[in-house]
């Protein structure tokens, strides 16, 4: 910033031609007094209240901020040196509070941003009192320095940007990433991508419905598992068996051969699904007639399965 205001004072002064147009520098209303400052606040106009697009925008900014705060305060959790959770809840009350406050004195909608967060880490933050500082040297630099503040080119904000953001989604994020897995890189690299090609809250939508899809994916998988050992089968239920694996279970009883035995194993089972229990139902049936042997671990009780005298309960 200083380099650029530097060349810019001495561009304006020796080679005009090379100056910085006033349209790439920094627009800041510049005020003699302080009640100069004050009267540029716009006052709210209640009158708009019986317009309804106006909730349509507040409902949009007030998600987009929400969702843009949230974030922002789980990447700072990731750059905090002493590895604090902070509270989300209190976060998002205290933007409400500071926007109805801005909203009434004419300002801009309030929300966290990673650029400023990392700014104060690297700074040595480690407080509030660092946010409390931050905000008070804003105000003042407003109210008493903006003449100084209009010579700084846009230019050399966007560089700060451009390097913060390098810093934030550097190429080793994304090595690290790819060695997590291609479940975890593409819905990192098409947040992204989307985020750029549209706007944040369309981007971060994007984001969510393909992460979305990848846990699906990955439950689906890991809900139910067929162990083999020999003519011995082992059906686990894990956790939480939703209706989104009974293809995979029916998979699975259909690869079981005949003159086989086989445990169900619902031990580690929180919630099995209405459509799980009834093709479950019917293997117990059946497996009589294909002379296979069914032992079963705490699968009666948890749901409303019918007991059948061929199985076997395992205590």
């Amino acid at each position: 910033v200083i380099w650029g205001v530097g060349y810019n004072l001495a561009a304006t002064r020796f080679a005009p031609d090379w100056a910085v147009k006033a349209e790439h520098l920094v627009s800041l209303p510049v005020s003699e007094k302080a009640s100069d400052f004050f009267g540029n606040f716009i006052y709210p106009d209640f009158s708009y209240l019986a317009n309804p697009e106006v909730y349509v925008v507040a409902v949009t900014l007030a998600i987009i901020a929400s969702l843009e705060t949230l974030l922002s305060l789980e990447a700072t959790d990731k750059l905090d040196p002493l590895k604090r959770l902070a509270p989300t809840n209190r976060e998002l009350k205290a933007q409400g509070v500071g926007n109805i406050i801005s909203g009434l004195l004419g300002g801009l909608p309030i929300t966290a941003v990673i650029v400023r967060s990392a700014a104060s880490i690297n700074a040595g933050g480690k407080t509030r009192l660092a946010c409390f500082v931050h905000g008070l040297c804003l105000l003042l630099s407003v109210m008493f320095f903006a003449h100084f503040l209009n010579q700084i080119p846009l230019a050399c904000l966007a560089a700060i940007l451009l390097h913060t953001g390098y810093k934030l989604a550097k190429p080793s994020l994304f090595k690290e990433y790819y060695r997590k897995g291609m479940s975890q890189l593409l819905p990192f690299v098409i947040t992204i991508i989307a985020i750029l090609v549209t706007d944040l809250l369309v981007g971060i939508a994007i984001g969510v419905v393909i992460g979305l899809f990848f846990v699906i994916k990955a439950n689906y998988h890991a809900a139910i598992t067929l162990v083999q050992d020999g003519s011995h089968y082992t059906l686990l239920l894990n956790k939480d068996v939703s209706f989104l694996n009974k293809a995979l279970l029916r998979k699975f009883i259909l690869h079981i051969p005949d003159n086989s035995t086989v445990t169900i194993d619902a031990s580690k089972a929180n919630f099995i699904d209405h459509d799980i229990v009834e093709t479950l139902e019917d293997f117990l049936s059946t497996a009589p007639d294909d002379n296979i042997r069914v032992e079963v671990i705490e699968l009666y009780g948890k749901e409303k399965i019918k007991k059948h005298e061929a199985i076997v309960i395992v205590q």
